[in-house]
């Protein structure tokens, strides 16, 4: 006969270890915070691309002339004294290189466009600075071409801006697509004014001569906002919780749906106090991450209640901690292969990854082993607790488990 483990042994061992590190999280939490990550928090966000100039653009009259690139082609409209109100378009279908366009600008009554760059404009677009303003005038107005032979990576750029803090650098689409979102942790319209000067002055000064940094997006998220997210994931991860526990209710009996919904709660708190720990700044990927373990506990659970319910049935015992023992023990191989070949996968990213998924995968190495351990020993002690004292003989095949009889109210007690 198959040996069963006395787990139940363990139960409050395991409680009040669980309970001293979620109390030391929640103090930790209380008083060196969460280092919430730039997602959470009011800063900016830039999209730059490395580009070439090939055009610089000039008016000298009387009128208001402003000048608009689109992925259409440029657009110049004329208004005020002096000019007769009108939009000039140049669509790129009808120019083939620089030079076409700027001889079609120039066609336009003071308005002087100046060659940098000769490039053929077949499959290009042009764009300007975020930052520029529209209108033209003695100043110039360039007009860029993204540079499609860049080297420069992502890590060229969290390089360059490493004098701040609180930046995050991602890298999107490929050739002339290619761009780099830019987000920092600052407040106010001033420091936003500051912030975004001093990153083109880092990012022109260490790609060299001859690679423009042009902003073609600039936002600002206010700290509403922030707290609005904030808000909002709260809200996610306690409607998840509800829903897991009206399906076990009806899967399983209330205090087995009770039992799932205290264990994944403890995986959440135990992710939530390894961050603050190790102030691992929170992000939406971290986010994910615990909704991914909750996910991945409750499957664990169910798993072992199924078990239970189903011993019920078959395995001949007068308590139900006798009964609880032989499920967890029938369950544990599974339970172990389960987490290690998670958990390899998981390493994998953790040993051979960066930036935000490094962070993801070491989240969800604790809370791959905190789940199986919740699973056994967190479920566990709360349903033996429930029903420590109630004993059964064997009933023939009970659909619910709440249809357990206890020794003294069933058919054959005398």
């Amino acid at each position: 006969m198959k040996k069963i483990i006395q787990f139940s042994k363990f139960f409050p061992v395991a409680v009040v270890l669980s309970a001293a590190v979620i109390i030391a999280g929640i103090a930790s939490v209380a008083t060196r915070g969460i280092n919430f990550g730039l997602d959470f928090k009011p800063g900016m966000i830039e999209e730059i691309k490395i580009a070439n100039t090939v055009l610089e653009v000039t008016y000298n009259g009387t009128a208001t002339v402003s000048l608009e690139a689109s992925e259409n082609g440029v657009d110049i409209v004329v208004s005020g004294i002096g000019e007769e109100n009108r939009t000039v378009s140049i669509p790129y279908s009808e120019v083939s290189s620089v030079s076409d366009l700027a001889a079609k600008i120039n066609d336009v009554n003071g308005v002087s466009a100046h060659i940098k760059n000769e490039v053929s404009l077949k499959d290009k677009k042009l764009f300007v600075s975020s930052g520029s303003s529209k209108n033209l005038g003695e100043n110039p107005l360039r007009l860029f071409v993204a540079d499609e032979n860049s080297t420069v990576t992502a890590d060229d750029v969290r390089d360059a801006l490493k004098e701040f803090t609180n930046v995050d650098v991602k890298e999107a689409g490929q050739g002339a697509d290619k761009n780099f979102q830019i987000r920092m942790g600052i407040t106010g319209d001033e420091g936003k004014t500051l912030q975004s000067n001093a990153n083109e002055a880092l990012l022109k000064k260490d790609f060299g001569p001859g690679k423009e940094v042009v902003i073609t997006k600039s936002d600002f998220i206010g700290a509403q906002f922030s707290q609005n997210l904030i808000r909002d994931s709260i809200i996610l991860v306690l409607a998840t919780l509800v829903l897991i526990f009206i399906y076990s209710a009806i899967r399983f009996h209330w205090d087995f749906a009770l039992a799932a919904v205290i264990a994944i709660i403890h995986d959440s708190l135990i992710m939530v106090s390894f961050i603050s720990f190790i102030q691992m700044e929170f992000s939406t990927t971290t986010l994910a991450a615990i909704l991914t373990i909750i996910g991945y506990s409750i499957n664990a659970t169910v798993v072992i209640l199924d078990r239970v319910r189903s011993d019920i049935k078959v395995v001949e015992a007068k308590t139900f901690k006798e009964i609880l023992n032989s499920a967890l023990t029938s369950t544990l191989s599974r339970s172990i292969i389960t987490t290690l070949t998670t958990l390899f996968a998981v390493l994998a990213l953790f040993f051979f990854t960066t930036g935000t998924i490094h962070d993801f995968s070491l989240a969800l190495t604790v809370g791959l082993v905190s789940g199986c351990y919740s699973s056994i020993f967190i479920a566990g002690a709360f349903i033996l607790a429930v029903r420590k004292n109630q004993k059964f003989t064997t009933v023939a095949a009970p659909s619910n488990i709440s249809q357990f009889k206890p020794e003294e109210e069933s058919d054959d007690a005398e």
